[in-house]
């Protein structure tokens, strides 16, 4: 059920939501509401309340039970009973129905006016009795005290058949070349006629004799209205004993008090198309016109739009239910409207549920859902090729994008990527043949990234699960969610050839060749499965896991040697470097002195200045010549500097002296080990 709002007045539109097939047996229709949650949530108000192509009129009779709808094709009359909720019967006609009329309370008297000049009438059984008119008619009505029919026909002439006497009478000739509609007031039973000229012809039925005409072309021509060609009648409705409303095919709604011929309030609908049906609601004072496209709700005192409704297909005929809120619609698709808007009134008895419905929604309200249309952005609208369009009516701005059709947004999508039904089609075909391959013996399937460590836990869970000693129940890495992303995004990928992962796993042992070996065999053994599509026979051989003792001995010699290699390759970097500090030299600045200021000699301080002015780069590369500034790699992936600070004079003699007691020292003992070593050789010789 779609809900719309405009000037705060609720529609629910109780239609809304997909239809299934007439083909389809219950069992499946069930089977479908069941998967299909817009078709569970649907209100299917009466059972296949639609037409097989499209519906061409819809009334209810006046005791309320009985809807009743002509559509095509085939021409086809449906009764729906309201207190079951479901329909009737179904009655199909010889040639298409132009309008029909309920002459009875409930469904057991109707008459069709049928296109190929037939009058039909049909009882309670079905078809009673058929006539034929001279010329081709398009509207009729009932007056009830003479029990005559009036109908009006492409002709000047507005033909009589009375239902009492079975004949037809003398007919009524009026000024028009043609009559479109007719009407009887049901207070003083005046019949209004309106012709193809644009104007309105009255008469009394106990004289026979013309009382009135307005011309209504002339009165709807206004300051505001562009209108082209000459404005004919196309719809005509009475209310209470004065008033009168009329409907032109420029689309202009025009109302009438029967005593002035000038009218009270002209209504335009701007769309220039002719106006179909024209309702009174008495409860509210408000007038319902419609045209092929709108539906529109005005005050008939002030002429303001009370509300207005736009329905996805167009509109042939509108019938409001007598004394409540719902309103039907006779459109150009197979299914009929219903809409309810509580405003108007309450809900009929026999789906007085709507009211708490309605008042349910209301107090949780929710979003708008369009069923039928794709939000999109304008980089959407610029992938798919059709920034063009914004700013047409195919395109519905909403906040910071567009509503569009749905079925232009699948046409659009299939030119910009023809091949998609095929990837669609491919990952299909490719997950039903994984699921067939679950029920087979399945092999060890490794991710996609970090193979090698996901085998390495594996084994390390077959491990515990073969010890015999009870252990605590671990989670898996593998099946935790929280590390999930690390086997399947390639940026999570092991590094093994950097100095972190050298220094961490320094051991090349015989466990990691065998793992490797292993990750082979599967990918082999997986390669073989994608390209046969065959079940393999047994399960490939778990590797031994036990570490051995060689392998524990050799672990200092390995990061003895990695960290050799680390070395080595520091000492070819600094090598590299200084090759490039010794290209880039240092290029001589020239500075010029500024007026006023005297000359002074480059001491140790104006070298300081200077040296602060350069960049940082420059003086980097300055001080890494003269030996004070080292740079160097880290083992965590870092830059190290480490700075020497100049020695004064007074730092410099200290050092020569205690360098110079060094010196002496030294020479001091090995002159005392000289004389020890002389001494014990004498004693050997004594």
């Amino acid at each position: 059920m779609q809900v719309s709002s405009l000037n705060e007045v609720k529609i629910y539109s109780l239609s809304a939501g997909r239809s299934l097939p007439e083909w389809l047996s219950d069992r499946k229709k069930r089977a479908l509401q069941k998967k299909d949650v817009d078709i569970r949530r649907r209100i299917e108000l009466i059972q296949d309340f639609e037409m097989p192509t499209i519906s061409t009129k819809i009334k209810v009779s006046r005791d309320g039970q009985y809807i009743m709808a002509v559509g095509t094709y085939k021409p086809r009359i449906r009764c729906f009973d309201t207190y079951q909720l479901s329909q009737k019967f179904e009655r199909c006609l010889d040639s298409e129905v132009v309008t029909f009329e309920i002459l009875s309370d409930d469904y057991s008297k109707i008459v069709f006016l049928q296109c190929d000049r037939f009058v039909e009438f049909h009882s309670q059984h079905g078809h009673y009795y058929r006539t034929r008119i001279p010329k081709f008619g398009r509207d009729f009505s009932y007056h009830y005290p003479s029990c005559d029919l009036y109908f009006v026909a492409a002709s000047s002439e507005v033909y009589r058949l009375n239902l009492e006497q079975g004949r037809f009478l003398n007919s009524l000739q009026t000024d028009a070349s043609e009559n479109n509609v007719c009407d009887i007031n049901p207070t003083h039973f005046l019949f209004a006629t309106g012709t193809a000229e644009g104007k309105v012809e009255c008469w009394d039925p106990r004289t026979r004799n013309r009382v009135g005409l307005l011309d209504c072309a002339l009165s709807s021509v206004t300051a505001d209205t562009e209108i082209d060609g000459l404005p004919s009648i196309s719809a005509l409705k009475f209310s209470g004993a004065l008033n009168m409303a009329v409907g032109t095919s420029t689309g202009q709604v025009l109302l009438y008090d029967l005593r002035s011929s000038n009218p009270l309030i002209v209504k335009d609908h701007q769309y220039g198309l002719p106006i179909k049906s024209i309702q009174f609601q008495h409860e509210l004072d408000l007038i319902i016109s419609a045209d092929s496209r709108i539906i529109k709700m005005w005050n008939k005192d002030t002429g303001k739009i009370f509300t207005s409704m736009e329905p996805e297909y167009d509109i042939n005929d509108v019938c409001l239910y007598p004394n409540s809120g719902m309103l039907m619609t006779a459109n150009e698709a197979p299914k009929m409207s219903i809409y309810y808007m509580p405003v108007l009134g309450p809900a009929p008895k026999w789906c007085s549920f709507l009211d708490n419905l309605t008042e349910e929604l209301e107090e949780n309200p929710d979003s708008t859902v369009y069923d039928d249309y794709k939000f999109v952005t304008r980089k959407d609208l610029e992938n798919l090729g059709l920034a063009h369009l914004i700013g047409s009516s195919l395109l519905r701005a909403y906040m910071h994008g567009f509503f569009m059709d749905i079925r232009l947004y699948h046409k659009a999508k299939m030119m910009a990527n023809p091949f998609a039904y095929e990837e669609y089609r491919r990952e299909k075909i490719r997950q039903k043949i994984e699921e067939t391959r679950a029920q087979r013996v399945q092999l060890k399937k490794l991710p996609k990234v970090n193979k090698e460590l996901a085998l390495k836990l594996i084994e390390e869970e077959e491990q515990q699960a073969t010890r015999k000693r009870k252990q605590k129940n671990l989670p898996s890495l593998l099946k935790d969610d929280r590390f999930k992303v690390m086997f399947e995004n390639p940026d999570f990928q092991v590094d093994e050839q950097s100095e972190e992962f050298r220094l961490l796993n320094p051991l090349v042992s015989k466990i990691s060749e065998k793992r490797k070996k292993k990750l082979k065999i599967l990918e082999e053994k997986e390669a073989q499965e994608q390209e046969e599509e065959e079940e393999p026979e047994g399960k490939p051989s778990d590797a031994e896991s036990s570490e051995s003792s060689d392998d524990e001995k050799g672990w200092v010699e390995e990061v003895r040697k990695q960290r050799k290699l680390l070395r080595q390759e520091e000492k070819v970097k600094r090598q590299e470097r200084f090759k490039e500090d010794q290209q880039t030299l240092l290029k001589p600045q020239f500075f010029e002195i500024k007026e006023g200021e005297e000359f002074r000699s480059f001491k140790d301080s104006a070298k300081k200045q200077k040296l602060m002015k350069k960049t940082l780069g420059d003086r980097l590369k300055l001080e890494e010549k003269l030996g004070t500034l080292s740079v160097s790699d880290t083992t965590v992936g870092s830059k190290q500097a480490t700075f020497k600070l100049k020695k004064s004079e007074q730092q410099k003699k200290q050092q020569e002296a205690e360098k110079q007691h060094r010196q002496e020292r030294k020479t001091l003992r090995r002159s005392a080990g000289h004389l020890k070593n002389k001494r014990g050789r004498g004693q050997r010789f004594h």
